[in-house]
């Protein structure tokens, strides 16, 4: 027979998992300010207490839905590396795949992007907080592990003192162009001129790691 504590933390987990799960349907069919914490209580069929036994805020329920997204975005880039492809397949791969998340999660990016450049403001807990900065961390030590793999192989040429600029580019390029195009311009256009434009800055980019053109990456 179940014990009782261990039947109380299975509950808690089921009622904390349909609190995400009914939140992230109202962010997905409404985006993120029309969506409220009563409203989020009454598609998850609790009470508006319940939800603060759980989250302290509707940015601490959106931003563990961010956190899911990025943890899932890790798992699928974890067999990376045994593909057996070139160091520039995998930037391509890696971007396309990060691209795919923001695409179908346009509220999560503009959640992300806020963080980035306003995270003190933002009414998240101390736990969350440092739990998204590990994140992205982790997403960001990625893109310098590839480059790595590339130097490895020989297919790329970055000097050690620069793998931090190179990594930081990638990651800005990323992030600038999906910002640039996610919110704007004809929606039928959007995905298209987004994966064009973060293909070409690739490849630019790539063309400079493989040419060893150093003067071009001096500051």
């Amino acid at each position: 027979m179940e014990g009782l504590e261990k039947r109380r933390k299975r509950e808690k987990e089921q009622r904390k998992k349909a609190i995400l799960k009914s939140a992230r349907k109202l962010f997905a069919e409404h985006g993120f300010k029309p969506v409220t914490v009563a409203s989020i209580a009454k598609k998850a069929e609790l009470s508006k207490g319940a939800i603060y036994l759980y989250f302290n805020s509707k940015e601490d329920i959106y931003a563990q839905i961010l956190l899911a997204d990025i943890e899932t975005f890790h798992k699928a880039m974890s067999q990376i590396f045994q593909r057996g492809e070139s160091a520039t397949e995998i930037l391509y791969d890696f971007a396309n795949a990060y691209i795919d998340i923001f695409l179908n999660a346009r509220e999560q990016f503009r959640t992300l992007m806020n963080f980035m450049l306003n995270a003190e403001n933002l009414n998240l807990s101390n736990g969350i907080r440092r739990q998204i900065i590990k994140e992205m961390n982790r997403t960001i030590s990625l893109i310098e592990k590839i480059l790595q793999y590339g130097v490895d192989t020989g297919e790329l040429v970055v000097d050690k003192q620069d793998m931090g600029k190179m990594r930081n580019a990638l990651w800005g390029l990323l992030n600038g162009v999906i910002s640039l195009h996610l919110f704007v311009g004809v929606e039928s256009m959007r995905e298209k001129r987004i994966r064009s434009n973060v293909r070409k800055g690739l490849e630019m980019i790539i063309a400079g790691l493989r040419n060893n053109n150093k003067e071009a990456w001096q500051i």
